[in-house]
C-alpha cells in the first residue's frame, strides 16, 4: 500500500517540478527538463497503477485542501488500471516529445506556456481515476479540460484552423462539463453525500427516475470525452490541430476517462444502470464504431484519419461496457463479467497503439509538413524505422494476429456470443447486430490502414517534401521503441494483465467470478473454459512464413539474370501521378457507403473563350462530409447566427435604451419571483 501511494506522491511532485521548469527555464533546457519531469511523473503513475492492479488499495482525505469540500482520493484495481495506462503513455510520450518539440518556436509546441502545461495535463491524466469525491472529481476533470485546450491551440498563430477546432473543442467539452455537473449533483443530493463511499451507501435508496436521470446525464458527459456520436465534432478537428505528442496524449490517454467514468458512475456508483440504458450505450458504441471507421476510411489527412480511429475504437469499448451492463441487468454476471474485462483490455491496447501512430504521424508532419497522404509517399526508405514503428501499430489496430488489438475484440466477440444464451428479445436482436458491427469495422480498418502505410510510406513520393524527408532525431525514435515495444509485450504475453482485469471488474462491482486468468504466455477464461495464446500463434505464423519462404528458395531455379527495360505499352515510365492516392484508394468503399456517406461532387468544366466546344480545363471537387455534424450541428450553428445578427438592431447604442433594457429586466425578475414565491 505504501508503495501505491508512494508512487503516486512522487507523480505529484514530478508535475510541480515540470511546471515550474516550463516556466522559468530557457529555451532546450526548458524542453529537456520538462520532457524528464513529465517522464518520472509517467513512469510513477505506472508504478502507482501497478501496484493497484496487484491488489494493494489506498485511499486518502485532505478536507482542508478544497474550501466546503475538500479533496479525497482512493485507488483501488479499476482506478489503478486507468493510471497504469495513462501513465504508460505519458512516459513514452514524454521521450518522444523531448525530440517533437526541440524545434518548436518561441510561440508553438516550445513556448513556456505550453511546456508549463504539459506536465499538469499528464498529472491530470493520472489522478482523475484516483478522484473518491464529486467535488475532486470535478475539480481534476476541468483542469484536464482546460490544460488540455490550452495545449490544443499551441499553434495557433501558425494555423487559423487551429482557432477553429479550440472553439469546437471548448464549446464540447464544457458542455460535457454541464451534463455531469448536473447529474453528479443530483446523485449526491439524493444520496445525501458527496464523497464515493456516500454515493454507494445512498444509491440503492434513490428513486427509479433519479437513478434514470443521473444514468443519462453522466453517461451523455462521459461519452462526449470518449468522443461518440453525437457529440463527437470536437474530436476530428482538435486531435489534428494539436502538436502530435498532445495528440497522442489525448487519444490514447484522455478519452479513456470518459469509458473509465461510465464505468465508475453506471457501475460501482450507481450499483448498475436500467436495462434500457446500456442498451443505449451498446447502441451508441456501435453507431460510433461505424461512423468513425467510415470516415476514417474516407479520411486522405493522416491525424484525421487517426482521430476517427479513435472514435472507432472507443465505441468497440463502449460495446463491451453496455454489453456488460446488459447481462448484469439480466442476472448473468459471468458473460457481464467478460464483456467488461474484454472492454478494459481494449482500452489498453488502443492507448499503446494509437499513442505509437499519433507519435509517428508526427514524425512524418516534423519531416515533411505535410499530413495530406495524396501529397505523401516515399517514406520507407527515407524514414525506415518511423514507417516500421507504424507497422507495428497498424498491426495492433486491424485487429489481427499477432497485432496487439487482435485478442481483446475476440474477447469481446466471446463474450457477446456466450451472451445469446441471456433470455430476451432486445439480446436477441442486439447482440447479432453488435457482432456484425465489431466485423465491420475490424475489416473497414484493415482498409484504413493499408490505405494509410501503403499510399504514405511505400508509394512513390508525391511531392518535394516527402522526397526530401529524413528519419526523426533518436529521442523521437527511443519513445516510438517504448510504446512499440508496449504494443509487442501485449500482443505475445497478454496474459500478464488477466488477474489484474478480472480484480479491475471486481472493483466494479460484477460479481462474475474471476473471468481471465494467465501467468503470462496464455489467457484463460475460466467460467467459459476457453484459452488462447498469442505466443503461440506467433510463432505460428512466423515458422510458416519461414518455411513458405524456403519451399521457394528451394524450388525456384536459379537461372541467369538479364538487366531488361519493363514494358510501358509505349506510355513511357510511370509517374507518381499514376499511382493511388488515399482518394482514390477510397473510392470503392466510398460508392459502397454512398448512401450512408452523402459524398459532394462538383465539376466545374471550362470552355475556350473561341468555342464553347472546346475545353480549357475542368475542375473535380469531392468533398465527404461528417453527414450527423452536418444534419444535427449545422442548423443550430445556422440559426445562432441568424440569432446573433437579429440580437445586432438591440445595441443601438443608446444609453437609454440600455437603461430600459435593465430596468425592464429587473422588473421581469420580481415578479417571476413574487409569483415562484
Amino acid at each position: 500500500m505504501r508503495g501505491a501511494e508512494g508512487a503516486a506522491a512522487v507523480a505529484a511532485r514530478r508535475a510541480g517540478a515540470g511546471a515550474l521548469a516550463g516556466a522559468v527555464l530557457p529555451g532546450r533546457a526548458r524542453v529537456v527538463a520538462v520532457g524528464a519531469c513529465t517522464a518520472a511523473l509517467g513512469a510513477a503513475a505506472l508504478a502507482a497503477g501497478a501496484f493497484a492492479l496487484g491488489g494493494a488499495h489506498w485511499s486518502a482525505a485532505f478536507p482542508g485542501l478544497l474550501p466546503l469540500a475538500g479533496v479525497y482520493v482512493a485507488v483501488d484495481a479499476l482506478s489503478g488500471m486507468f493510471m497504469a495506462v495513462a501513465g504508460a503513455v505519458v512516459l513514452a510520450v514524454a521521450v518522444y516529445g523531448i525530440g517533437y518539440c526541440a524545434r518548436g518556436g518561441p510561440h508553438g509546441t516550445a513556448s513556456r506556456g505550453v511546456q508549463a502545461a504539459l506536465p499538469v495535463f499528464a498529472l491530470t491524466l493520472v489522478l482523475v481515476p484516483a478522484a473518491a469525491s464529486v467535488s475532486t472529481f470535478l475539480l481534476l476533470w476541468e483542469a484536464m479540460a482546460v490544460t488540455s485546450l490550452l495545449l490544443v491551440l499551441a499553434e495557433q498563430r501558425e494555423r487559423s484552423s487551429v482557432r477553429e477546432a479550440g472553439v469546437w473543442y471548448a464549446v464540447m467539452t464544457h458542455l460535457g462539463l454541464v451534463l455531469l455537473l448536473a447529474g453528479l449533483a443530483l446523485f449526491a443530493a439524493r444520496a445525501g453525500g458527496e464523497t464515493f463511499t456516500a454515493l454507494r451507501a445512498g444509491a440503492h435508496a434513490m428513486s427509479p427516475l433519479a437513478r434514470g436521470t443521473v444514468f443519462v446525464l453522466v453517461v451523455a458527459a462521459f461519452a462526449s470525452k470518449a468522443g461518440m456520436v453525437p457529440l463527437h465534432p470536437w474530436l476530428p478537428r482538435a486531435h489534428p490541430e494539436a502538436p502530435s505528442n498532445v495528440s497522442a496524449l489525448m487519444s490514447a490517454a484522455m478519452v479513456n476517462l470518459g469509458a473509465y467514468g461510465i464505468v465508475r458512475v453506471a457501475f460501482d456508483l450507481l450499483g448498475g444502470g436500467p436495462r434500457w440504458g446500456w442498451l443505449l450505450v451498446l447502441a451508441t458504441g456501435a453507431l460510433s464504431a461505424v461512423h468513425g471507421i467510415l470516415q476514417a476510411a474516407m479520411a486522405s489527412d493522416l491525424k484525421r484519419l487517426l482521430a476517427y480511429s479513435t472514435s472507432e475504437n472507443l465505441g468497440l469499448v463502449l460495446i463491451g461496457v453496455g454489453a456488460a451492463g446488459l447481462f448484469a441487468s439480466s442476472g448473468h454476471p459471468a458473460p457481464a463479467a467478460l464483456a467488461l474485462a474484454a472492454a478494459l483490455l481494449h482500452v489498453a491496447n488502443h492507448a499503446v497503439f494509437k499513442a505509437l501512430l499519433f507519435c509517428a504521424a508526427g514524425s512524418v508532419v516534423r519531416a515533411t509538413g505535410l499530413r495530406d497522404l495524396d501529397r505523401l509517399g516515399g517514406l520507407r526508405a527515407r524514414m525506415p524505422a518511423t514507417a516500421g514503428f507504424f507497422a507495428v501499430a497498424a498491426l495492433g489496430a486491424v485487429a489481427l494476429p499477432p497485432g496487439n488489438g487482435f485478442l481483446s475484440e475476440w474477447l469481446l466477440l466471446q463474450s457477446l456470443i456466450r451472451g445469446l444464451a441471456v433470455p430476451g428479445v432486445s439480446t436477441a436482436i442486439v447482440l447479432p447486430l453488435a457482432v456484425a458491427v465489431i466485423a465491420l469495422s475490424a475489416g473497414l480498418a484493415a482498409a484504413v490502414f493499408v490505405k494509410a502505410l501503403g499510399v504514405g510510406f511505400f508509394a512513390r513520393p508525391r511531392s518535394a517534401q516527402a522526397a526530401a524527408a529524413q528519419e526523426s532525431p533518436p529521442g523521437m525514435l527511443i519513445g516510438m521503441g517504448l510504446l512499440a515495444a508496449g504494443c509487442t509485450g501485449l500482443a505475445l504475453v497478454p496474459g500478464a494483465l488477466g488477474n489484474g482485469l478480472s480484480r479491475a471488474v471486481a472493483a466494479a462491482g460484477l460479481t462474475g467470478g474471476a473471468p481471465l486468468s494467465g501467468g503470462g504466455l496464455d489467457v484463460r477464461l475460466d467460467r467459459l473454459a476457453a484459452s488462447f495464446s498469442p505466443l503461440w500463434v506467433a510463432g505460428a505464423l512466423a515458422a510458416g512464413t519461414a518455411v513458405a519462404a524456403l519451399l521457394v528458395r528451394v524450388t525456384t531455379r536459379r537461372g541467369r539474370r538479364r538487366g531488361a527495360r519493363l514494358w510501358d505499352c509505349g506510355g513511357g515510365a510511370p509517374t507518381p501521378r499514376m499511382s493511388y492516392t488515399a482518394t482514390s484508394f477510397a473510392e470503392p468503399l466510398q460508392r459502397v457507403f454512398d448512401d450512408v456517406l452523402a459524398p459532394e461532387q462538383d465539376v466545374d468544366v471550362t470552355p475556350l473563350r473561341e468555342s464553347a466546344y472546346l475545353v480549357e480545363k475542368v475542375r473535380y471537387r469531392r468533398r465527404v462530409p461528417d453527414r450527423i455534424e452536418h444534419r444535427l450541428y449545422r442548423p443550430v450553428l445556422d440559426g445562432l447566427a441568424r440569432l446573433g445578427r437579429g440580437a445586432r438592431r438591440l445595441a443601438s447604442g443608446s444609453v437609454h435604451l440600455y437603461l430600459g433594457y435593465g430596468f425592464f429586466g429587473l422588473v421581469a425578475l420580481l415578479l417571476a419571483l413574487a409569483v415562484g414565491w
